[in-house]
Order: structure tokens, then C-alpha cells, then sequence
């Protein structure tokens, strides 16, 4: 699973790294919100937990920027402040949970373990098209190169693999993929197949994914 954290405190930012690698997340460490939605629009993930006092963009500010963008990934905020006018302005701004600081490093886990839940229908091998693997256990896309994908990255690369020679529709992809999640857009389908063909061109594939959310998506 990853996981973007946006904490600007070096020291707490360093400590709840450190828990969440240990407890086997891929955490992308960020100290600003300038970092963090540069780092957003450029990566999927599957859960983001943003500080909202932050230098530069603080939290809300990055919320509201990445929903704009219709991303849906899901969203922890944190608050040093225990007033309810932050907590609804995060709630308003597309936030998914809240945590008060102080907090207990068994609560963020637990929270965040609510919010990526994996599916468990997921192969456990993997899936080969032309010079790409896709590997169901780790996540992983590789050709010459490897990359560690997020969940939903991993799962629109795995129903286009699984759809050989032809056009996946984009009201399919969103059925498929993201029908729990009701703000979910075609520009959401967009975004997450923008991921992976800069993932493709970084795994060094000459595997390219052709189309666009009028006429479909297919690998060629």
C-alpha cells in the first residue's frame, strides 16, 4: 500500500514514517503541501495524511486542490487544534477521517488500515503482457525496470492486461474499479491512466497504452 505523509514537524514526520514502513506501507515522506500535491499529481495512492498546518499550502488547501482534480484517493487529516471548525472544514473539503494530535500510533494504523482495505480477489501470480509484468502479490510492474504500484493503479493496469486487443470503455473502468466511490469521474480514469503511462515509460516498456475516454483504453 502507499501511503503520501505530509507532516512538517521533521521529527514526527521521521517517527511516523518509520511505524508505517515497519507495518509494511510504502510512505513518500513530505515536509510542505507544495511537495505534497506536486507529489500527488505526479503518483497514485492509496491513502494520503495530510498535517493541516503546513508551510507554503497547508492541509485543506492540498485537499481541496487534489478533489478539484478528481482525485479520490482516500484522505486522513491532522490537527494540532481540537476545535470543531477545523474538523468540518476538513470533513467539507473531501476529508475522509481526522486525527487530533496528540494521537496514538496504534489509532493512525488503525484508521489507516480502515481506509486501504485490499481486496482479496487479487491473483497471487503474475500477469504478463508483451514485455510487462504485473505481479499480484507485490504489486509490482516491471520490464527492465521495476515500479511498485498503488491499489488502483495496480487494478487498471490488471483489467487492461486482462482485456487484450480491445478498447476497455471508460464507463467500464469506472464500474470496475471505482464503484463505491460515487465522486469518481472519467477525469479520474484519466488521472490514474496518466500514472501509469509515465509508470510504463519508467519501467523502460515499449508497451504504451493507446486511447482516450471517448474511444476506450487499450494496450498495444
Amino acid at each position: 500500500m502507499k501511503i503520501l505523509l505530509a507532516e512538517d514537524t521533521a521529527d514526527l514526520n521521521k517517527v511516523l514514517c518509520a511505524v508505517l514502513t515497519h507495518e509494511g506501507y510504502d510512505v513518500t515522506p513530505c515536509f510542505d503541501g507544495e511537495q505534497a500535491i506536486e507529489r500527488i499529481n505526479n503518483d497514485g495512492f492509496d491513502c494520503l495524511v495530510l498535517d493541516i498546518m503546513m508551510p507554503k499550502k497547508d492541509g485543506i488547501e492540498v485537499l481541496r486542490e487534489a478533489r478539484s482534480k478528481n482525485i479520490v484517493t482516500p484522505v486522513i487529516m491532522l490537527t494540532a487544534k481540537s476545535e470543531i471548525d477545523d474538523r468540518v472544514a476538513g470533513l467539507d473539503a473531501g476529508a475522509d477521517d481526522y486525527l487530533t494530535k496528540p494521537f496514538a500510533m496504534k489509532e493512525l494504523l488503525a484508521r489507516v488500515r480502515a481506509l486501504t482495505r485490499r481486496k482479496t480477489e487479487y491473483s497471487s501470480g503474475d500477469l504478463r503482457y508483451n514485455d510487462v509484468a504485473l505481479d499480484g502479490k507485490t504489486f509490482e510492474l516491471s520490464s527492465e525496470n521495476s515500479v511498485r504500484l498503488s491499489v488502483k493503479e495496480f487494478e487498471l493496469m490488471q483489467l487492461l492486461i486482462l482485456n487484450p486487443n480491445r478498447r476497455v470503455p471508460c464507463d467500464y473502468i469506472l464500474q470496475s474499479i471505482w464503484s463505491r466511490e460515487p465522486d469518481a469521474q472519467a477525469d479520474t480514469v484519466l488521472l490514474y491512466i496518466s500514472y501509469l503511462r509515465r509508470k510504463l515509460k519508467a519501467v523502460a516498456s515499449a508497451t504504451v497504452i493507446d486511447g482516450d475516454n471517448a474511444q476506450g483504453y487499450l494496450l498495444r
